[in-house]
């Protein structure tokens, strides 16, 4: 297996070498096996385990043991224990969840914190299919299906190819010692239940019943790219504003069929999942939006607009005059002008003595009003925006510049009209939004 390990590594994952690793080590077969391995082909690793605190004495014990073979290895340990159990009741998930969040929370930490390229687990073979029989037990679309990944950004999975049969045949041939983990037999978890009770079964159909799986699990991941390059193809074709809102045009989504897998496939990498939604949104009157966890889909006349939630900006931002350094989310530029010079969206001319500096700049909130340059009497923000035929999302962008609590400018849109320049202006302001 050494050999079949080395050329493994060398063909698929050649950027391990001369890179800093940790091994995340457990103490059992697989991992113990993995240490063994990487050193023996001289990468350059480091032990990495956890102590979840969940088996006692047995915990601690396998601590000791991954000391143990560090020395044993010459390689550098490193150790964390935890309260998992505090952590899982505190989260409201389970134990082995919260083990997992904690697990890959560290080795975020000791990639980022302590320079180290790449973490290694050993996962294999088996725990593939365990993998996909769980996921199809709960139902899931092609990607549940296709199974671990060999690379996901950091971390590496170099035993996907090889069978739990194969790793404990290594590990008696060189008479490699390892901890069996109690929990492991105990079926009230479903993994184990798959793993003891139901694989077992699932190899005895056919001598070659995993190769045949790992075969099979293949194809499906060449699917799977072929649709990822077609839904790509789709996505290029949608239009990307200057302020990052994708629109896509709703027409061309209607032509596709099946539209719910279209659906699916264009749209759940954003973390809409209900697709029911997503479908009569294509049917919806303008202004009506789904919202998921990170992104935003707006209803537009012919259109859908896409957005990513950015947190609403809490704090307000100083603007001084001219000459006072400006520590603003946006280009604005301030100067005193003998007269009032070319107009566009971009520029306003102000009265300087009735602005109150330094002025203040917020986005919009509700019952906010203003009086727009050229006309009599005040205008309610929101009426303004509706009369603008301004979507949600522009609403939600929308800057405004403030003297003390009076709307100075809607920027981009409409100055107010108590501060315009007129015959009795000794001093003019010219400020330009540089978008």
């Amino acid at each position: 297996m050494l050999s079949e390990f080395k050329k493994h590594v060398d063909i698929h994952f050649p950027f391990l070498s001369g890179r800093k690793l940790l091994v995340a080590c457990s103490g059992g077969l697989d991992s113990v096996v993995l240490a063994h391995l990487c050193s023996r082909i001289d990468l350059e690793v480091t032990l990495a385990h956890c102590n979840f605190k969940l088996r006692g004495a047995e915990s601690d014990g396998d601590a000791e043991f991954v000391g143990q073979l560090g020395a044993q290895l010459g390689v550098e340990v490193l150790q964390k224990g935890f309260d998992t159990k505090a952590f899982a009741s505190t989260h409201r998930g389970s134990v082995q969840m919260a083990a997992r969040e904690l697990r890959y929370q560290w080795f975020s930490e000791l990639i980022r914190d302590s320079g180290f390229d790449f973490v290694l687990t050993a996962h294999h073979a088996d725990d593939a299919l365990e993998t996909f029989l769980i996921n199809l037990s709960r139902g899931t679309g092609m990607e549940g299906l296709t199974g671990i990944p060999e690379v996901n950004n950091e971390v590496v999975r170099p035993l996907l190819v090889f069978s739990r049969e194969q790793i404990a045949t290594y590990a008696e041939k060189q008479s490699i010692s390892w901890r069996e983990d109690s929990s492991n037999a105990d079926n009230k978890y479903l993994r184990n239940r798959i793993r003891n009770q139901i694989v077992p079964h699932l190899k005895a159909l056919h001598p070659t019943f995993l190769q045949n799986f790992k075969q099979t699990q293949e194809y499906l991941q060449q699917s799977q790219a072929l649709i990822q390059n077609h839904l790509n193809e789709i996505r290029e074709g949608w239009h990307i504003a200057d302020d990052g809102i994708t629109q896509i045009k709703i027409s061309d989504l209607e032509k596709l069929s099946p539209l719910p897998a279209y659906l699916y496939g264009l749209f759940e990498c954003y973390g809409f999942t209900d697709f029911d939604a997503l479908k009569a949104l294509l049917k919806a009157s303008s202004g009506k939006q789904v919202v998921s966890k990170t992104h935003t889909l707006l209803k537009d006349r012919a259109y859908l607009l896409l957005s990513k939630i950015k947190n609403r900006v809490e704090e307000t931002f100083l603007v001084f005059e001219q000459g006072d350094k400006n520590d603003l989310p946006i280009n604005l530029r301030l100067e005193i002008v003998g007269e009032l010079e070319k107009f566009d969206d971009n520029t306003v001319y102000l009265d300087k003595e009735k602005l109150n500096f330094p002025l203040v700049l917020r986005k919009w909130e509700k019952g906010d009003y203003f009086y727009p340059f050229g006309m009599k009497g005040k205008k309610k923000l929101s009426k303004f925006f509706k009369d603008e035929k301004m979507d949600l999302i522009s609403k939600e962008n929308q800057w405004l510049l403030c003297s003390d609590e009076q709307i100075v400018w809607v920027l981009g849109r409409r100055a107010d009209e108590r501060f315009k320049v007129e015959e009795s202006t000794r001093q003019i302001v010219k400020i330009t939004w540089i978008a």
